[in-house]
């Protein structure tokens, strides 16, 4: 049997904690960023760790 592929468009978007969790970028960040108040580009520029329940989606996208 081949290989399994990592999916490239996923590996580029997530990233994975030391203790397995896997963290991902807020959207909304990228443009049209002149009506977006100052307050919410801060609000959104942290990363968050992924909910639960897209864990295991983006596990199989990712092969881990």
């Amino acid at each position: 049997m081949p290989k399994m592929k990592t999916n490239r468009g996923a590996a580029k978007r997530f990233k994975t904690t030391a203790s397995g969790r896997i963290k991902r970028k807020q959207s909304h960040t990228s443009h049209i960023l002149t009506k977006k108040s100052p307050k919410r580009k801060r609000q959104l520029r942290p990363t968050l760790v992924l909910v639960t329940a897209d864990e295991r989606s983006v596990r199989r996208m990712l092969v881990i």
